[in-house]
């Protein structure tokens, strides 16, 4: 018997190529290729746990054309010589073996190429200095080098290193590929009056603009043959004031939408900081963003077939779009990579045990320090070379194992001992598993929170272990049980600066017990502390009619822009929306019956704001003494701490080290 997703898992031949379901996963860049550009082992087995468990099509993100000319990330494919084709091979061929098509993304960067991986200027359809070279010269303190003009005979050139390019994927035994030509990549750069100047041929006019997309696309096809599947990714609409917007990406589409067999509809720019959020959203922005853009696609070209992307966060979402004709195809790539297993899950009807997507943006992040690409609610991910499959093997000696904390990393630690085949006794001192995600997921506006909350809850419920709830762990008890090994999860509790003049008043607490309804909020109300958490509270008393300010001691709200998760900005409009104001530079000195004084570091005067609430927010502190007090509870090198009560950081590290303490047990 099949399950209740029939229309997702259909399956379509295109060109005579068979997908199994019309599931994508959209292109991730793994950071896994070699430092010469070459599909790795690792490569392979950090994509296998996706096509393994019913993906049905892998894009591989930013596969480069020319490594010399285009590249802007580390070790991300190179596909712009024959040596790639051998090593491509085994990547195919894993895909392959589980029903799988996979493709390559393939790109040249243009403008947003980096001259600290190329050596070179960029180029491009015009000569400019980009938005990000201006940053890459601001920060070596150097005068920012223009793109050069491509000359047409760089773009023919050009053209057939994209042909090219696609036709060692099918030598390679690829079925098919994405051509990038969305995110302000070269060929959305010729294609768009934001970056294309040129006076010739090749600019001007939409037809002009649209020449080089259509020369790359017949090159494709005349190389690849009619039996190789074209899938092309656009930006429907690049939000930019200057940049092309959804009524000319209509007519752009109409002048080659039947040179291609799947339009992939993305939006927003890459190179661009302020519009990445618009192909890449966070928490704070709507679900399902660019639906509407594929949905009006499929209406005006209903016989092309169209893919659509963007927080569209599990299978019964992308079955209700399907199955109401929004798309034929829908691409998610952080929502599998918080759970690689979610195809199956939903078809097997195990929908309570999909691991959701935060949004955090924690994987995008990674990428820029440069390192693996990880997840924060799925710490197996980048780990796949130890754990073959994604599978934690049995441990060859079953341990008693004590998990002291609820949270998220007690909760991981936990899965991840049973996965091994211990006996776990997991003890939590309050009533309900979750720990600071409780807190965390507070605010009525973070459902993506709120989701990973019962997920937590569900596994701790039904789990094989001994939970203990309203029970603190004492060494004492601890003793008792005689355990064989133990992990430390006691987490972090909120800074009080307990000599504070006031503090210890009553109308004084931590902002996330006003978030949770603990305690009574006044209608005037002073935040201490800009970020997050305490932003967070600030909207959420707003949206309720609180009149609200939040004072910051740092002069700027750096602090708001790394615990954001990349929504500061949102946040920042959410703010303004209900006119709650920041003060920077103001540190709290003392709390009064009537609100709160703070010295301005910058006039060095005492403000008085007045509060009929003083909430705090002020960071997270370990609970190092708790943790220290436990740590002889059994033989000293059986006992981890782990998560928070290491040091106060986020979910990823939370989990992450939970696993990596459990996953060796």
């Amino acid at each position: 018997m099949g399950s209740a997703y029939k229309h997702i898992f259909e399956p379509i031949r295109v060109r005579g190529v068979q997908f199994r379901n019309r599931i994508e996963m959209a292109p991730p860049s793994p950071n896994l290729a070699s430092k010469d550009g070459r599909v790795t082992k690792e490569f392979v087995d950090f994509f296998r746990p996706f096509a393994q468990n019913g993906v049905g099509v892998i894009h591989v993100g930013n596969s480069i054309i020319d490594y010399e000319e285009s590249r802007d990330e580390e070790r991300q494919l190179d596909i712009g010589t024959d040596e790639c084709i051998l090593p491509l091979t085994r990547f195919a061929e894993m895909c392959h073996s589980y029903g799988c098509q996979p493709s390559l993304e393939i790109n040249h960067g243009g403008k947003d190429s980096m001259r600290q991986h190329t050596g070179r200027p960029a180029v491009a359809p015009s000569s400019y200095i980009s938005a990000r070279e201006q940053a890459y010269a601001a920060k070596m303190g150097e005068e920012p080098v223009p793109t050069i003009e491509m000359t047409k005979e760089m773009i023919k050139a050009t053209v057939e290193k994209y042909a090219q390019a696609a036709y060692r994927c099918k030598r390679a035994g690829f079925k098919m590929c994405m051509i990038h030509g969305g995110h302000g990549n070269l060929i959305s750069q010729f294609a768009s009056t934001l970056y294309n100047f040129r006076t010739d041929e090749y600019g001007g006019s939409l037809e002009n603009r649209t020449r080089f997309t259509i020369e790359v696309l017949d090159r494709v096809r005349e190389l690849c043959g009619e039996d190789f599947v074209i899938e092309f990714r656009i930006s429907a609409e690049e939000f930019h004031p200057d940049g092309m917007h959804f009524e000319e990406t209509l007519k752009y589409l109409e002048m080659f939408k039947d040179k291609i067999d799947i339009l992939h509809v993305s939006a927003g720019l890459h190179g661009e900081f302020q519009y990445m959020k618009y192909w890449y959203q966070n928490w704070m922005m709507p679900r399902q963003f660019n639906v509407h853009w594929a949905e009006k696609i499929k209406k005006a070209f209903p016989d092309l077939l169209v893919c659509t992307v963007g927080s569209i966060m599990n299978l019964k979402d992308a079955e209700e779009i399907i199955a109401t004709g929004k798309a034929d195809f829908v691409a998610m790539c952080r929502p599998l990579l918080a759970d690689p297993e979610m195809p199956r899950k939903f078809a097997l009807g195990r929908e309570d045990d999909h691991r959701p997507c935060l949004r955090c943006q924690y994987c995008g992040r990674r990428l820029l320090v440069p390192a693996v690409i990880n997840c924060a609610v799925n710490p197996m991910l980048g780990e796949e070379c130890d754990f073959p499959g994604g599978i934690v093997p049995k441990a060859p000696v079953k341990k008693r194992v004590g998990v002291v904390g609820g949270g998220p990393a007690g909760i991981v630690a936990m899965l991840t001992l049973l996965d091994r085949g211990h006996e776990v006794t997991l003890y939590e001192k309050t009533d309900t598993l979750g720990g600071n995600v409780i807190p965390a997921a507070a605010p009525s506006f973070k459902i993506d929170m709120q989701d990973y909350l019962k997920y937590l809850q569900h596994q701790g419920a039904k789990a094989a272990a001994r939970v203990l709830l309203n029970t603190e762990a004492t060494p004492e008890l601890l003793e008792k049980e005689n355990f064989d090994a133990l992990i430390i999860a006691v987490g972090a509790d909120p800074i009080i600066p307990k000599s504070l003049p006031g503090i210890d008043k009553p109308h004084v607490h931590w902002a996330a017990d006003a978030d949770m309804g603990k305690v009574t909020v006044g209608k005037k109300v002073v935040v201490v502390g800009a970020g997050a958490v305490g932003v967070e509270c600030a909207i959420d008393l707003g949206k309720k009619g609180h009149e609200v300010t939040i004072v910051e001691m740092q002069p700027n709200l750096r602090a708001l822009m790394q615990t954001s998760g990349g929504a500061m900005f949102e946040l920042m409009d959410a703010l303004k929306e209900h006119n709650t104001p920041i003060h920077t530079s103001h540190q709290l000195k003392e709390v009064t019956d009537a609100g709160i004084v703070c010295l301005n570091l910058e006039t060095n005067e005492d403000v008085t704001f007045e509060a009929d609430t003083v909430l705090l927010a002020l960071g997270m502190r370990p609970r190092f003494e708790v943790a220290d007090s436990l740590r002889r509870c059994a033989p000293e090198t059986e006992v981890f701490v782990v998560g928070d009560a290491i040091e106060a950081k986020t979910i990823a590290e939370a989990t992450k080290s939970a696993f990596k303490a459990a996953a060796f047990l």
